[in-house]
């Protein structure tokens, strides 16, 4: 990478950094992250490849409670980098894999950082209490810009570092990778994507919505079929499941019903 591809991959691991906090513009998502960087680095087809499989992980993550899910913006951004990095020489599909293999790992590194980047934001918040007892607006402006700059720099710096490291040395890395283990990163890939997607499926899945995911994962899969078509199908649907729900609100679903008729179908099977 050039010095301009290098300056413009910081500035979009800034702003996915900023936005893993803010989740306004939704930079910090693997598909908008890694096809910028894909975009900047000129590989935008591998960063829309890699974005899209491991966007597929990501939608099962989601902060509950004190729970903080794993860091998607970094994962993001460093897997895209690493790929880049390996597309020099290496095999297209290996240096997709091994981005994707090694999300994971990277996405936990992130919560350490996160938890630093709060950590330091602590005494920041007191410092905005004191310029607000004070009338002070600018600063509180100041402090809370710093304190969600200080989120982007936390991705902007590990960006920086790998973009730092020889291409060569990524290629040969990827290169010297024996056979069994390519493929069981291409295994380990493809299951990672698997399993968000399973645990999406988990938070959704109930009675009434299993039947229309059914129908819309084999209708998906026809190839005559239009994206027009595919949106007709699935407001015809919609229409259908809503009139369900109107008739059992009139008395259709009366005798002890969950107020879903088609629930109250499944759920005698």
């Amino acid at each position: 990478m050039n010095a301009i591809s290098i300056l413009l991959v910081i500035i979009v691991a800034f702003f996915a950094g900023m936005e893993g906090i803010l989740d306004e513009f939704q930079f910090h998502q693997p598909l908008v992250a890694c096809t910028l960087i894909g975009l900047v680095t000129g590989h935008p087809t591998e960063g829309i490849i890699l974005g899209g499989s491991l966007q597929m992980i990501a939608l099962g993550w989601a902060n509950v409670g004190a729970a903080v899910a794993p860091d998607a913006a970094l994962a993001s951004v460093a897997s895209a980098i690493i790929m880049v990095k390996g597309l020099g020489s290496a095999d297209t599909t290996t240096a997709i894999n091994t981005a994707i293999a090694l999300a994971v790992p990277l996405s936990v590194a992130g919560l350490f950082l996160t938890m630093l980047c709060r950590t330091i934001a602590i005494p920041m918040v007191h410092f905005m209490d004191a310029a607000a007892e004070e009338a002070n607006f600018r600063g509180v402006e100041m402090w809370q810009l710093l304190a969600i700059g200080l989120q982007g720099v936390r991705i902007a710096i590990p960006a920086a570092m790998l973009c730092m490291i020889p291409a060569e040395a990524v290629t040969s890395m990827l290169n010297a990778m024996p056979a069994w283990l390519s493929g069981g990163m291409a295994v380990g890939g493809g299951m990672v994507a698997a399993v968000g997607y399973a645990m999406v499926i988990n938070m959704m899945a109930t009675p009434e919505v299993w039947p229309f995911f059914a129908l819309g994962f084999v209708l998906a899969a026809l190839g005559d079929l239009t994206l027009i078509a595919l949106g007709v199908i699935g407001v015809s649907l919609a229409l259908i499941y809503l009139g369900l729900k109107d008739l059992a609100k009139q008395g259709g679903g009366a005798g002890g019903g969950s107020g879903d008729p088609l629930g109250d179908i499944l759920n005698d099977y």
